[in-house]
């Protein structure tokens, strides 16, 4: 009987540490809130680090290495009871073939987070309704995370994970809270997940595979092919610049990959189209212009 008890924990520990996709630190901030009781951060903490990290979000069996690596930072900046007005900054990296890299994904950041939370709620998640703006904004950002991730390592391959995000946005909708709506000029949840999912922006997910899988995942075979790829998918972001307002996902993508652009390109042999990535780069990301004068 022992003996069985025995297999029968380690089947169990074998299938969920081969269940959940994602390995995601929390972290709640509340500095910026003065005389509040800490201890419901740090409950909100655990909890959400629970929810995130062990529900199982897709039907795929992955193993503990081969988790998506990723992080959701909510920092507080003011609390009335149990009403809390906060910012989140969601990133998230993938592995490099052949390498002990991990290469950014996403960087966003969110500055229009507002929740309810009474310390010991459980976070239950219904895809059929919007319960809690806490509950849809955290798998609304699973979701990308999901699908940006997805997209890296197969061409569109992230499309049930955005149209599960998707989803959120639209259940999310009826609350009237603006993140969720579409607000002409405004780079809120509504506007990323339409222009990820949107026809005349389809290019940016094919981008997204070419860098990565075509590029990233060959440097260490072959570095001058690999740099040859990621340059010419970086230059083509050039063709979705003006067909969305404000560039969201053009944004979303330097945020994330300024850095490692520059440290690709600022060392070893020049590229056939140096001078015209540059000017590309400039042009699309003048914001990075200090990183992008270090290619000269």
């Amino acid at each position: 009987m022992q003996q069985k008890i025995v297999l029968f924990f380690l089947f169990f520990l074998t299938f969920s540490l081969h269940s959940q996709e994602l390995n995601c630190l929390v972290t709640v901030n509340a500095a910026q809130v003065q005389g509040s009781n800490v201890q419901v951060f740090k409950t909100l903490q655990k909890s959400l680090s629970e929810f995130i990290n062990q529900t199982k979000w897709t039907n795929k069996e992955v193993k503990v290495e081969e988790r998506i690596n990723c992080a959701m930072n909510i920092i507080i900046t003011s609390r009335d009871n149990n009403s809390f007005q906060a910012s989140i900054q969601v990133q998230s990296t993938r592995p490099i073939y052949g390498s002990t890299y991990d290469s950014p994904i996403l960087n966003i950041r969110d500055e229009k987070f507002s929740f309810t939370y009474n310390e010991f709620d459980p976070l239950i998640y219904n895809p059929n309704s919007f319960d809690s703006n806490l509950i849809s904004t955290i798998v609304f950002y699973t979701q990308i995370i999901l699908g940006a991730d997805a997209d890296t390592f197969k061409k569109y391959g992230g499309e049930p994970y955005l149209k599960e995000a998707q989803n959120v946005m639209l259940q999310a909708q009826q609350s009237g809270i603006q993140s969720w709506q579409n607000v002409v000029g405004t780079q809120n949840r509504f506007l990323l997940i339409d222009n990820l999912l949107s026809s005349k922006l389809k290019n940016y997910r094919s981008i997204l595979y070419d860098y990565h899988r075509k590029g990233m995942d060959v440097f260490s075979s072959n570095e001058r092919t690999a740099k040859q790829t990621i340059e010419n998918s970086l230059i083509s972001l050039e063709t979705i610049y003006n067909k969305s307002i404000g560039n969201y996902l053009i944004r979303i993508f330097l945020d994330a990959k300024a850095d490692e652009i520059v440290s690709i390109y600022s060392d070893g042999a020049k590229t056939q189209k140096t001078t015209t990535l540059i000017k590309t780069l400039r042009k699309i990301s003048p914001n990075n212009n200090s990183k992008w004068r270090q290619l000269d």
